[in-house]
Parts: C-alpha cells; structure tokens; sequence
C-alpha cells in the first residue's frame, strides 16, 4: 500500500504553524486540530521544520521558559520528508528505526501536500492486514 492510499482516505489538510509563531500558539493549534506534531512553514508549502509534543517537553524538562519563544528555538530543523510514491512499509521501518511519528508528504518538487503519523500507517496496514484474512478465510471456506 502507498502513502497515496493513505492522504486519499484521511484527507491531505496539513495544519502548518509559522517559525515565528509563540509557543503558547503552537500549544492551543496542537490542542485545536487534537494532533502531535505540526510542520513548520513560513507559507504553508515550504518545509523549514517540524514541532511535535517530544520537542516541547524536551525544552521544558531542561527548564526553558518557552512560552513566548518563537517555536523555530524549539523545532527539530532536520525533517525526514517522502513522497505520495512511498510504500507505508518502508515508512514504518523509517519510523521505528529513526524514533520519529510523523513525516511531513510532499509533491515530487518538495511541496508540502500532507503528513502522516504512525497511527495512519498502522491502521492502514491492519486495514491491509484484514483483507488477507477475509480473503484467505473466503477460499479456504469456498474452495477457491
């Protein structure tokens, strides 16, 4: 299965939040779209970073006062890009490998058209998963 699969089914709406946005706005975006991370981006297509609760809580167990900082002090700026072409196995293996949960989709060119998180991978592949039940149960049961 693709990542293309995956943005057909739960939409390509990537929430991006501005490098020079506070932190306390980040907080209420991340609380108002009820995601984890948030790409960040000057205007919505170009990829400068990506923000997630991990960041915010590593900046705070280090007892940064964040609140009014800009969210690019914060930000991890080495982001982990593909594209609608990826397998999401491939992706998963990224993802385990590189302890990350979200990778920011981007068109061929680099523009930002979508993120997925590991929670989409995995229920697309027990999505994938359970049609090979069904249709093992469906030949063993039927004869073919």
């Amino acid at each position: 299965m693709l990542v293309s699969t995956i943005l057909a089914d739960k939409g390509a709406d990537v929430v991006t939040v501005s490098p020079e946005q506070d932190v306390q706005g980040l907080l209420s975006l991340l609380a108002q779209h009820k995601v984890g991370a948030l790409v960040v981006s000057p205007n919505g297509t170009t990829i400068s970073g990506i923000v997630s609760e991990r960041d915010i809580v590593r900046a705070l167990a280090a007892g940064e006062s964040l609140m009014g900082e800009p969210v690019s002090r914060i930000m991890t700026s080495e982001v982990f890009v593909s594209t609608m072409h990826a397998k999401i196995d491939e992706l998963m293996t990224v993802m385990t490998s590189q302890r990350i949960r979200h990778i920011p989709i981007t068109t061929d060119s680099g523009e930002l058209i979508g993120i997925v998180s590991i929670g989409d991978l995995v229920k697309a592949r027990l999505s994938e998963l359970e049609a090979e039940k069904e249709a093992l149960v469906e030949y063993i049961t039927h004869g073919g």
